[in-house]
């Protein structure tokens, strides 16, 4: 993340926030504002010096939700859930 633009990570920001609200709403169940808020709550935004800015990208916003929604190891109890639908890759 070091050798990207401010204007990189911006988009890659709002572009993980948009699909960490997608999974909220379609499995969590949120109301669009309640999927939102947390999605910034998950990826905020962090200046540039801020140290390991951007290491929640290592895994994908699928991930994050499932784990908010179903809890640690929620691919054992929904392997179905281990990789990201067809409608969220196609997501952007």
């Amino acid at each position: 993340m070091a050798d990207w633009s401010e204007e990189e990570y911006a988009e890659y920001l709002q572009a993980e926030r948009r699909r960490f609200a997608w999974v909220m709403r379609r499995y969590g169940g949120l109301p669009p504002a309640q999927a939102e808020a947390a999605a910034l709550d998950c990826y905020p935004y962090e200046a540039s010096d801020a140290p390991f800015r951007g290491l929640v990208f290592h895994d994908e916003a699928w991930h994050w939700a499932m784990l908010t929604i179903h809890g640690a190891h929620y691919w054992r109890e929904h392997p179905e859930l281990l990789d990201p639908s067809p409608e969220y890759e196609v997501l952007d």
